[in-house]
C-alpha cells in the first residue's frame, strides 16, 4: 500500500507548476482543483493534476518533492511529459 505522494499541479499545458506532497492525492488534489485554501494553486488557477508518483515511505516523499522543487523548470516540464505528454488532467483517474 502506497502512502504518500509526490504531485504536480499545472494550469495548462507547461503552464505554471506546483510540486507537492501528500498521503491523500484524491483529497489533495480536489482542494488545489476546487479552491478550498487559499493559497499558491488557487491564486494562479493550478487546477491540472498533471503527474504524480507513490512511494511507500512519507519522508522518501518528502525528499523526492524538496528535489524536484530545486530542479530548473525544464527539468519539470521533462518529467511531466515523460508520465503525461498531452497534460491530460490525471485527477480522474484517481479513481
Amino acid at each position: 500500500m502506497r502512502s504518500a505522494f509526490v504531485y504536480i499541479m499545472s494550469n495548462h499545458k507547461r503552464g505554471t507548476l506546483y510540486t507537492g506532497v501528500t498521503g491523500d492525492l484524491p483529497a489533495r488534489a480536489y482542494q488545489h482543483k476546487h479552491n478550498v485554501v487559499p493559497s499558491y494553486t488557487s491564486r494562479y488557477a493550478l487546477h491540472l493534476l498533471v503527474y504524480f508518483e507513490a512511494h511507500d515511505d512519507i519522508r522518501q516523499a518528502i525528499l523526492r518533492e524538496k528535489r524536484i522543487k530545486r530542479w530548473q523548470r525544464k527539468w519539470k516540464i521533462e518529467l511531466v511529459e515523460s508520465m503525461n505528454p498531452e497534460w491530460h488532467d490525471l485527477y480522474p483517474e484517481l479513481f
